[in-house]
């Protein structure tokens, strides 16, 4: 049979265990207590600042779709929420942050310059920082600090960089759309120009100044003079010979009319050809005109390409640390661990004795 030294504890000697350890267990709790006190009340406060706002499309968001009437989609996308949480968390974005707040200083790390001190500022500050996608499919960006005011401002300061680096990506593309708009727009008015010489020239030539109406006088003034030709030809009113003169000058291009028959035939289809292209011209132009100046003006705005859902403020109460729970929980684990070794030495002086019976 095994002895009853080798059996687990009963309640009457764990009782008596605790009752000749109680002093020292209790001297163990107290300076816990004291000394996660002191500690906890040491530490500072720590502030916490949330900026919540939704991505949006950078198609949606494209100045060039919203100058054309297209509106502002703010549901996001999985990829875009993807691309702001990982503008978030980006190294670039961080050191810019750093340094704007001169967080070296504020951390008391040290002067930067060294690999140590921007490594350490830059874990500190990593610590600090949460940005998460909630499951209302918007982000929230928490960032934490003693100091309640710069919390809030890092916190803001980070989604507005967030919106203008978001916003680049597609800067440059649209930098070479204006660039080609403005050279298409170039090449259509030096166009335009010469078409519009040639046609001056070509009027000028031919003496052609209105097709539909010269078209018509010319016919009329034709058929009327040829009319009093030949009546005055057959002994009636009229100057023959007058009107031979004033009818070649009206059907051929020596006569001496500036407008005449000859000219108008030879020249109507190259008139009518330059203005049919100098109007097809004159329209291509204004809408390449048109188009640049939608591209420049969209260029040069700033559309946000994130929805502002709550701007970060600062915290009205400390977000930690939770200084009673630090001391309960160091005292529950004192007691535990106290409990342990106790038992574990009154285990070990038992066992001798166990061996010897």
């Amino acid at each position: 049979m095994p002895s009853d030294s080798l059996l687990p504890f009963s309640a009457a000697g764990l009782r008596g265990i605790f009752q000749r350890w109680k002093y020292l267990l209790g001297l163990a709790l107290g300076l816990a207590a004291v000394i996660s006190t002191v500690v906890a009340w040491s530490l500072p406060n720590i502030y916490s600042s949330t900026a919540v706002f939704l991505p949006t499309s950078p198609q949606s968001t494209d100045p060039d779709r919203l100058v054309e009437g297209s509106k502002l989609e703010v549901g996001a996308r999985s990829e875009d929420l993807d691309r702001v949480l990982t503008i978030g968390q980006s190294l670039p974005l961080a050191e810019q942050m750093i340094r704007r707040f001169n967080l070296y200083e504020h951390y008391h790390i040290g002067q930067p310059g060294t690999d140590a001190v921007e490594n350490n500022t830059l874990a500190e500050f990593n610590s600090n920082l949460s940005i998460v996608h909630n499951e209302r499919d918007a982000i929230e960006l928490t960032f934490e600090d003693r100091d309640k005011k710069l919390a809030a401002a890092v916190a803001n300061a980070m989604v507005t960089a967030i919106d203008s680096i978001n916003q680049q990506l597609t800067l440059v593309n649209r930098r070479n759309v204006l660039e080609i708009y403005r050279q298409r727009s170039g090449q259509l008015g030096a166009s335009y120009e010469r078409t519009r010489q040639r046609l001056i020239a070509a009027r000028r030539r031919y003496g052609i100044f209105g097709l539909e109406q010269q078209g018509r006088y010319l016919g009329k003034a034709v058929i009327d003079t040829e009319k009093e030709l030949r009546m005055a030809e057959a002994g009636g009113p009229g100057n023959a010979a007058s009107l031979r003169r004033a009818l070649r000058g009206l059907t051929q291009a020596d006569g001496g009319n500036v407008i005449n028959l000859e000219n108008w035939t030879k020249g109507a289809d190259s008139v009518n050809l330059l203005t049919s292209r100098l109007a097809d011209l004159q329209s291509r132009y204004v809408g390449s005109q048109g188009a640049f100046e939608q591209a420049e003006t969209a260029l040069r705005s700033r559309v946000s390409s994130l929805y502002l859902v709550q701007k970060a403020y600062p915290a009205t109460r400390k977000s930690k640390p939770f200084r009673t729970l630090i001391v309960l929980g160091s005292v529950v684990i004192t007691f535990a661990l106290s409990v342990f070794l106790i038992l574990l030495l009154e285990l070990y002086r038992r066992r001798p004795s166990a061996i010897t019976d």
